[in-house]
């Protein structure tokens, strides 16, 4: 027996406000959201994917971000990401250096942290 992938991740956001999740993990990080299965549409939030990264927004009532877990996007030029996240209105800070990427982290509108990451090289 061995683990094979990571499926999705799941981030926690508040009630009511899936706008918010739109604006930012569609419009800004330009992922594409996709129908809740069955019994879990019920529960509320929403889920996006881009390729095989799959994340996950469910509803949490006494919500609070995770500001220090995160997930971590591998992306193809980070720069131009930042630039894009940055007009939207969800401003990129630089992550500390890590030998063979460059790296920034972005806060969701929910305060989550997402780490983002470019192969250099």
């Amino acid at each position: 027996m061995s683990l094979e992938r990571i499926d999705h991740v799941q981030l926690a956001m508040p009630a009511g406000e899936k706008d918010a999740a739109r604006r930012f993990y569609a419009g800004a990080l330009g992922m594409i959201e996709v129908p809740k299965s069955g019994n879990l549409a019920r529960r509320g939030g929403c889920w996006f994917e881009a390729g095989d990264v799959r994340v996950h927004l469910g509803v949490q009532g006494d919500f609070h971000p995770a500001t220090k877990a995160h997930p971590a996007f591998i992306v193809d030029d980070l720069a131009s990401l930042c630039a894009r996240l940055d007009a939207a209105g969800f401003p990129c800070r630089d992550g500390e250096p890590l030998e063979g990427y460059h790296r920034a982290y972005v806060s969701d509108p929910f305060g989550n942290r997402i780490e983002l990451m470019e192969v250099v090289g």
